[in-house]
């Protein structure tokens, strides 16, 4: 089986759940010392009697050697793999064919993937036990016109994988290829589950769906990447902490007595209302908050009246309201709507509010991110670890998180000399990538498979 044969001490990020310091903040003597997720593939060798099954079956080579075969052996088809799901995207509950893609490809893999009820999404065991680490991999893609002129452009007007899903889905089959294969060779120390969820894009998401479904059913702990251009392939951002931002969206209505602009003490001035509740209500929700806490709310549509000597009846604004951490996002609605209400008053006008939950922050467990950033020195060194900032963007990985403990990383596929984004139709990556995600995430699941922790 698997030993831990090296030691990473990690020091990153500034916030964890309890705003405890990280152990690099304490007395150096007390600093957290995780495994680097570097295991031995001859442990067996060492254990068993000479002349036994294990002997015989051990694989005397380290993990990152036995990866290096293995994607030297089978990269091309990871490359494959993210190719057709990026020429074949599929929207949000639609992921019908890309989940019978996958599981077709774990089925000739001799693994045994399960759909759920729908099709749209599916999950697969590798191993044994009865604790289960799992990583998670989402399939969706965008109603964005791919303009790219590569051979993988999408087929679907309209639709393409400008998020990176399909490099997170291709990098899941591959780990799950590299798991069945150990498995095979000299056995998995624990059970492992790969994650293949519908709609990350749209709510309500897909993440509920899952674990409506039993995806987290004596899972101990779960791991995930986002693909992430602003860092180059090679690199993994980590965090301790919030990571993305809790996201809920704000509509607000105003009714009034219209009429002509050079009366407007006769009327109820809606546009002078709304647009104070632009203006004013970011601003004063943030005067109402602890300074450190990250508040973001942004109108993004603003709807009232078309000519320009007439006060409109009616008045729309649509926002959105980010917010890192679960106590912030907590109270942040009943506050919002308050004072949205007050400044409409203020101008002469009731309001009606329609205030819609979005997805809960994403906050990485200490250890969890502790043992990705392990797991990103040992396979591809210690430069390999950067630190990721905070994003106000949503995710809804959020949701496995608040049940168990895991983590998120950010994973480069940046290009030299480019300036790419995510959500952008010709969004693309370094292919390079993704040998790189599937050395970091076994090394991560295999170390956390190992750790009392979780």
């Amino acid at each position: 089986m698997y030993t831990l044969t090296a030691e990473k001490v990690v020091e990153m990020g500034t916030a964890t759940k309890s705003n405890e310091p990280l152990p690099s903040a304490i007395a150096p003597e007390a600093r957290l010392v995780v495994a680097g997720a570097l295991p031995t593939l001859n442990a067996a060798v060492e254990s068993a009697a000479p002349g036994t099954i294990a002997t015989e079956q051990a694989m005397a080579t380290s993990l990152p050697d036995f990866l290096d075969g293995w994607l030297a052996a089978h990269a091309s088809e990871i490359v494959a793999a993210r190719r057709h799901i990026h020429a074949n995207p599929r929207l949000s509950r639609q992921e019908h064919d890309t989940a019978e893609y996958v599981a077709a490809l774990l089925a000739e893999a001799g693994l045994d993937p399960q759909l759920i009820p729908d099709g749209t999404g599916l999950t697969c065991d590798i191993g044994t036990g009865d604790r289960v680490v799992a990583v998670r991999a989402d399939m969706d893609a965008l109603p964005i016109n791919d303009p790219k002129q590569v051979p993988y452009r999408s087929t679907v007007d309209g639709v393409c994988h400008a998020c990176g899903h399909d490099a997170h889905t291709a990098m899941v089959l591959g780990v799950g290829r590299v798991l069945a294969e150990i498995e095979r060779r000299e056995g998995l120390p624990g059970r492992f589950r790969l994650v293949f969820q519908p709609s990350e894009e749209q709510f309500p998401s897909g993440a509920p769906t899952m674990i409506k479904y039993g995806a987290l059913t004596d899972v101990a702990a779960i791991f995930a990447f986002h693909c992430d251009p602003q860092f180059l392939a090679g690199q993994v951002g980590v965090r301790n902490g919030p990571l993305t931002a809790a996201c809920d969206v704000m509509e607000v209505r105003m009714k009034g007595l219209g009429g002509h602009t050079s009366r407007p003490h006769l009327t109820s001035d809606l546009v002078n209302a709304i647009g104070r509740v632009v203006v004013d209500v970011p601003a004063l929700v943030t005067r109402r908050l602890d300074p450190r806490q990250s508040v973001a709310i942004v109108f993004g549509a603003v709807q009232a009246g078309e000519a320009a000597n007439a006060i409109p009846q009616e008045a729309l604004a649509r926002a959105t309201v980010r917010v890192h951490g679960r106590e912030t996002w907590e109270m942040i609605p009943d506050l919002v709507q308050e004072v949205t209400r007050s400044v409409a008053r203020a101008s002469g006008v009731e309001c009606e509010i329609e205030y819609r939950r979005g997805v809960p922050p994403v906050v990485n467990d200490r250890v969890a991110t502790a043992m990705f950033a392990g797991a990103t020195a040992a396979a591809l060194g210690d430069e390999a670890v950067v630190e990721a900032p905070m994003s106000m963007g949503g995710e809804d990985f959020a949701y496995y998180l608040e049940q168990i403990p895991g983590a998120m990383a950010r994973l480069g596929v940046g290009r030299p000399g480019e300036r790419l984004d995510i959500h952008q139709g010709n969004f693309d990556i370094d292919e390079k990538a993704l040998e790189h995600g599937v050395r970091v995430m076994t090394h991560t699941l295999l170390a956390a498979a190992q750790n009392p922790a979780f």
